[in-house]
């Protein structure tokens, strides 16, 4: 078992820490409200198989671990964690490994990929996929970039709460990725709504149709996922309209420095702008369908 740090306790990291800690690892948390690592530390406590401490900075969390995890908000996050004032990096000991679970811009990874390397670390960008109930159920997707070596130590830790980890390159590979992962969702969900607003508005019984044509070529995790409660016009599940903003807001900043066009999914980024003027900031990603029907 492993001596690891987790650092942010949002709503994905919470329960990823969670898991190492049921998986026997020694687990120091650090939150930016300590209270969040208090009510952690508390709610894992009788599961834990091995020792659960808190600290009340990044580099007290760091300062013993061989790998050092963090899920926070986004790039300005992830520099503050890693080389801020009391970051991470300063403490880490020699050799050890930094997995950021964030979804951040390639560029940052890549930034923080060289101050470790500077600092004798090794740095991998680990965006996931699979939200709130893939975290809380440890059946995440990981997409990695970074050094091989430093992966092939890290991916038996991460097992902890995933269900798939892969390398994919070097250094900002892994957020690359997710941003692959961001535009075919942003696509599939507007089609999924226009497809079930037309069904609706044809005098189908909507839920019918996904019966149906969920067993053909339309069929989608979306579809399987989603429809019903699309339908039925609830949309509590998980990864809302403001994060999914900011990830394509990431998306499109790359494919403009790259001169990449992502036509749809810029309309589909302004959808949901929409939604986000309607009250929907906290809705799931597939609240795309509140544009038609309300």
């Amino acid at each position: 078992m492993a001596t690891v740090a987790f650092l942010g306790l949002g709503v994905m990291g919470f329960p990823m820490a969670g898991h190492l800690a049921k998986a026997g690892h020694n687990v120091t948390v650090y939150n930016r409200t300590g209270e969040k690592a208090e009510k952690w530390l508390e709610t894992y406590a009788d599961d834990a198989a091995g020792e659960l401490y808190t600290a009340p900075t990044p580099a007290g969390a760091a300062a013993d671990a061989d790998i050092v995890f963090a899920c926070v908000g986004a790039d300005k996050d992830v520099a503050e964690v890693c080389v801020g004032e009391e970051g991470a990096f300063s403490a880490m000991k020699e050799g050890a490994i930094f997995v950021d679970h964030t979804t951040a811009s390639a560029d940052c990874a890549r930034t923080m990929a060289v101050a470790a390397q500077k600092a004798g670390l090794a740095f991998i960008d680990a965006p996931v996929s699979g939200g709130e109930a893939g975290a809380v159920n440890g059946v995440l997707t990981v997409m990695c970039g970074g050094d091989t070596a430093a992966f092939e130590k890290a991916e038996p830790v991460m097992q902890a709460y995933a269900k798939s980890v892969k390398l994919l390159g070097a250094a900002g590979a892994g957020q690359l990725t997710k941003m692959v992962n961001q535009i075919c969702i942003a696509g599939v969900v507007q089609g999924l709504a226009e497809a079930l607003h037309f069904a609706m508005e044809a005098g189908l019984d909507a839920k019918a149709v996904v019966d149906v044509i969920s067993k053909g070529a339309a069929q989608s995790w979306q579809m399987e996922n989603r429809a019903s409660t699309m339908i039925d016009g609830k949309f509590d599940f998980g990864f809302a309209v403001d994060w999914m903003r900011k990830d394509l807001g990431i998306v499109l900043s790359e494919a403009n420095s790259m001169g990449v066009s992502l036509p749809v999914t810029a309309l589909v980024d302004q959808f949901y702008c929409d939604v986000q003027k309607m009250g929907g900031n906290r809705n799931d990603t597939s609240s795309l369908i509140r544009r038609f029907r309300g």
